[in-house]
C-alpha cells in the first residue's frame, strides 16, 4: 500500500504543480494575461510534465531514496534533467515555449516535493516493517537464508522478530514457545517444511491462527514478502501451477502482440544506432559489427541471439579462460572494449535482439536465454530448472529486475527462484510491471542482465 501511495503521490505532484504554475503565470505573471488553456502552452505544459514523470521515475524515485541525502540527489537530478531536456527544445526551435517562471519554478518546487514523499515512504516503510514482525520456525541455514534476504530488496518491508527451531517447538509443548514468541511481539508466524511435518509446531500455530495471527508457509512467505519461489522449499507438487502462457490461449495471444508492438517500435532505435556502433568501431573496437550466438530457446530448441559486439574479436582468451576453468562471463571482463563497455552500460548493445523479438526466437519479457553449455551444466545442478524452457526467453525478465547478473551457479539459483515466481504469476500486467521496472534500472544505469 506505501508503494503504490508513494508512486501516486509521485506522479500526481508533477502535474498539479507544472499546471497550476502555468495557470498562475497566464493570470497574474504575465503582461498582458493570457487564456492558458487556449493557448499553445497548454500542450507544451503536458509535455514538460510527461518528461518530469520519466525522469523522476527513471531515477529511482520514491523507491530508491533510502536516506535524506539520496532524496535530495534524486530529486534535484530528476529536476535538473526535466529542465534542461526543455531548455534544450526551446533551444534548438528557437521560442519560449513555456516560460522560465514554469520550467525552472516547477523544477524548484518538485525537489521539495520529493523531499517530502520520500519522507514520508521510508516513514511508511518502517511502520509496515515494524508491523510485520516475523516468527520463523525452521532450521538454522533457513534462518541465516532470511536474514540476508531482509538486507536485499523485498517486496514488502519486514522484520525478523524471533528464529526458532522446530525442535525446540515441538519438544516444549508445557513451555509452547511459539506462543509465547507470538505473545512478545510476532505477527506473522513462519513454518518451513520441517515445521509443516511436526504435529506440536502446527498445533502451536493453529492456536495462535485462532487469535488472528497471520500463519504462512515459508514457500507462501517468500512470494508474499519477497516475489519469488524459494528453491529448498520446492517440491514436485509446488510446481503444479498453470503457466499463463502455456495453458491460457488468450494471454499467449496477447502477450505476443505486445512483444511484436515491442519490436516494432524498437526497430527504428536500432536502426538509428548501427551507424553509430559502427563509427564507434572503427576507433575502439574492430571487427565485426555483430555477434552471434547460440541460446535455448522455448521447449529447449536453440536459436542464435543478435547483439552489438562488445568483446574483443579474437576469440583466444575464451579459450585461455575455458582452459583455466572460468566458463561464466563476469561483469567486469577483460575481453569487453571500452566502447563494448560503453555499449553495456547504455544497454544498445541489446537493441538488435529487436529482430529475435520479431521472428519470435525472443519475448519482451521471459526467463533470459542461456548458452546450451550452461543449460546442461545447470540442470544437473538445479532442480526443475527446465521449467524455465516451456515459455518463450525474454529480453528482460524478473530475475534481471530483482538481482541482476548471473556470475556462476549459485547467482543463476538465486534468479531460478524469481524465474518461477514470474511462471506463476505471468500476466500482462506483471509483464508490464517487468518492463516499466526495467526502463528504471536501464535510466538509473543498473540494468546487469547478461
Amino acid at each position: 500500500m506505501t508503494r503504490r501511495l508513494s508512486l501516486l503521490a509521485t506522479f500526481v505532484g508533477p502535474v498539479v504543480v507544472v499546471l497550476g504554475m502555468s495557470k498562475v503565470h497566464a493570470a497574474w505573471v504575465a503582461d498582458p494575461p493570457y487564456d492558458y488553456t487556449g493557448s499553445f502552452r497548454f500542450a507544451w505544459s503536458l509535455a514538460y510534465v510527461v518528461i518530469l514523470l520519466v525522469t523522476t521515475y527513471g531515477v529511482g524515485l520514491p523507491d530508491l531514496a533510502k536516506s535524506w541525502t539520496a532524496s535530495l540527489k534524486l530529486a534535484v537530478v530528476a529536476s535538473a534533467a526535466s529542465a534542461g531536456v526543455v531548455s534544450l527544445v526551446q533551444l534548438v526551435v528557437g521560442d519560449a515555449l513555456l516560460p522560465r517562471f514554469v520550467v525552472f519554478g516547477a523544477a524548484l518546487v518538485l525537489v521539495l516535493w520529493h523531499l517530502i514523499v520520500s519522507a514520508l515512504v521510508r516513514k511508511g516503510f518502517g511502520r509496515e516493517a515494524e508491523r510485520d514482525r516475523i516468527v520463523l520456525v525452521s532450521g538454522a541455514r533457513e534462518a541465516g537464508r532470511l536474514g540476508a534476504e531482509m538486507r536485499s530488496t523485498p517486496e514488502k518491508p519486514w522484520t525478523l522478530h524471533r528464529h526458532l527451531l522446530p525442535e525446540e517447538v515441538s519438544a516444549s509443548s508445557a513451555e509452547r514457545r511459539l506462543v509465547d514468541a507470538v505473545t512478545a511481539g510476532g505477527t506473522v508466524v513462519v513454518l518451513d517444511r520441517e515445521a509443516l511435518a511436526s504435529a506440536e509446531v502446527v498445533a502451536q500455530a493453529g492456536a495462535v491462527h485462532e487469535f488472528g495471527v497471520r500463519v504462512r508457509s515459508l514457500q507462501e512467505f517468500y512470494e508474499e514478502w519477497m516475489a519469488k519461489l524459494p528453491v529448498s522449499e520446492l517440491e514436485r507438487s509446488s510446481l503444479f501451477f498453470d503457466i499463463a502462457e502455456v495453458h491460457r490461449l488468450r494471454y499467449g495471444r496477447a502477450k505476443r502482440l505486445l512483444d511484436l508492438v515491442g519490436g516494432i517500435v524498437g526497430l527504428l532505435p536500432y536502426a538509428l544506432s548501427i551507424p553509430v556502433v559502427w563509427t564507434l568501431n572503427l576507433f575502439g573496437n574492430r571487427g565485426p559489427l555483430f555477434y552471434r550466438q547460440e541460446r535455448v530457446g522455448r521447449n529447449g530448441h536453440p536459436f542464435t541471439i543478435l547483439k552489438f559486439r562488445t568483446m574483443v574479436a579474437d576469440d583466444r582468451p575464451v579459450a585461455v579462460a575455458a582452459s583455466e576453468g572460468s566458463t561464466w562471463t563476469a561483469q567486469d571482463d577483460p575481453r569487453i572494449t571500452p566502447v563494448g563497455r560503453l555499449l553495456r552500460n547504455t544497454h544498445l548493445d541489446e537493441l538488435p535482439q529487436v529482430w529475435n523479438i520479431l521472428r519470435g526466437d525472443l519475448a519482451l519479457v521471459g526467463p533470459r536465454p542461456e548458452q546450451p553449455r550452461y543449460v546442461r551444466e545447470l540442470s544437473e545442478i538445479l532442480p526443475f530448472y527446465g521449467m524455465r524452457h516451456l515459455v518463450r526467453p525474454g529480453l528482460t525478465g524478473w530475475a534481471q529486475v530483482k538481482y541482476g547478473y548471473a556470475g556462476d551457479e549459485s547467482d543463476a539459483l538465486e534468479k531460478l527462484q524469481y524465474e518461477f515466481f514470474y511462471l506463476r504469476h505471468q500476466s500482462i500486467r506483471f509483464d508490464l510491471e517487468v518492463m516499466a521496472r526495467t526502463l528504471r534500472s536501464v535510466a538509473g544505469s543498473e540494468g546487469k542482465g547478461r
